[in-house]
């Protein structure tokens, strides 16, 4: 079944803190519903369906359902892949709606990395069995070598470098664009325009990474509001459909892994097929930028360059919006405005529903903006992720 047309995106917030030593994560998810159902022009009352992932505190869905008060859940999904789960969570929804599961779902993300908030996605367990290790399956193999996110990603970079001749400088790019738009976003963590010059001679933090290729870490969340097209007829908002989505996992398999390529590989097409659009329609792209190569690998794996032409891609302001050929993450992105709780996804969604409704600052907002992706990766590029897409599109 096709989710093309089922559903629509009525309903976006984004946290405007960056840094929250007065909130928990339970207030911070809540004030981010409250948020995304007033910009919707619903109550949580009108809450039928929820959706979180392992950000939230406690039992997840069960806590959070409980201290938001929402007295009408029929569908629940807790659906986990770290920063990419919200982009599957707006599918998953459609997916609900369209069985009739649910009429308005809500989505949440918060998180507190900044003031000594949990990890996403850690959690304890019982006493394992003598000699053996509870942990992640591949924890015994992996873990033993110090991997941590920035030598995985550092690794995908080298890789792309020497598989394809790609430079720092073409990196550096992705950063130049995500500040030019970041220094309109009177919320943005970084607001400074940097140069190419600036990004490469940061700090090495993981070679060929430097400081500078690195997202921001941040406190505070959004969420989205995802309907039925009932409801969003009865709405006074612009109508965000949805046309098409995917998913995909890619996983390490024993080491058998090319560094070279994303999920997006898989997920992409999937998603600009039940869409029946090519990524050339595209007028908009909010693509996950947890590091510059994360950004650059899933434009070649989109399908929006040929594979290794991603750095000639965002060189010379490929990513500006006004410039280059593709407009990306007008918001900042998490390269330089927000990177909740280390979970990109639901800001990606948040930006390209601002820009389909014309409401993205005017010195970033693409003319007649009416089709848009967005989309992410969950987990570590150099090892195993979730790769989710979706298509949106403006309804006149």
């Amino acid at each position: 079944m096709s989710i093309k047309g089922k559903a629509y995106l009525m309903g976006a917030y984004e946290h405007p803190t960056r840094d929250a030593p007065d909130k928990t994560t339970a207030q911070l998810h809540a004030e981010c519903a409250r948020g995304a159902l007033e910009d919707a022009g619903l109550g949580f009352d009108d809450v039928d369906g929820y959706f979180c992932a392992g950000d939230a505190p406690g039992f997840g869905a069960l806590s959070m359902i409980d201290y938001m008060g929402l007295k009408n859940v029929r569908h629940m999904d807790t659906t986990e892949t770290g920063g990419s789960s919200y982009i599957l969570h707006v599918a998953h929804a459609a997916q609900a709606i369209a069985a009739g599961k649910c009429q308005v779902a809500l989505i949440t993300l918060a998180g507190r990395p900044r003031n000594g908030g949990n990890r996403p996605g850690a959690g304890g367990g019982g006493r394992p069995p003598q000699g053996l290790s509870d942990g992640a399956p591949e924890a015994g193999f992996e873990s033993i070598y110090g991997g941590s996110t920035h030598n995985t990603y550092g690794m995908c970079a080298m890789r792309h470098m020497y598989e394809y001749g790609t430079t720092s400088e073409q990196l550096a790019w992705i950063k130049v664009a995500a500040s030019h738009h970041a220094q309109w976003n009177e919320h943005a963590f970084l607001k400074n325009v940097v140069t190419v010059e600036e990004v490469v001679n940061s700090r090495m933090i993981s070679d060929p990474l430097h400081l500078l290729d690195c997202c921001v870490v941040t406190d505070g969340g959004g969420a989205l509001v995802v309907v039925s097209p009932e409801i969003a007829r009865s709405l006074k908002r612009p109508k965000v459909k949805l046309l098409g989505a995917g998913e995909a996992p890619k996983v390490q398999q024993g080491g058998k892994l090319d560094l070279t390529y994303s999920g997006a590989v898989w997920s992409g097409p999937r998603a600009f097929e039940e869409a029946g659009v090519k990524p050339a329609d595209i007028k908009y792209a909010s693509i996950y930028d947890s590091f510059t190569i994360t950004v650059l690998m899933q434009i070649e794996d989109l399908g929006f360059c040929g594979k290794g032409e991603g750095g000639r891609f965002v060189a010379d302001g490929g990513l500006i919006s006004g410039v280059g050929k593709l407009p990306f993450n007008t918001d900042g992105g998490g390269l330089c405005n927000n990177h909740p709780t280390n979970r990109g996804g639901i800001t990606k969604v948040i930006e390209a529903v601002r820009q389909l409704r014309g409401e993205a600052h005017p010195k970033v907002q693409v003319p007649n903006c009416d089709l848009a992706v967005a989309h992410g990766t969950g987990g570590s590029l150099g090892v195993r992720h979730g790769a989710a897409t979706i298509v949106l599109e403006r309804e006149a």
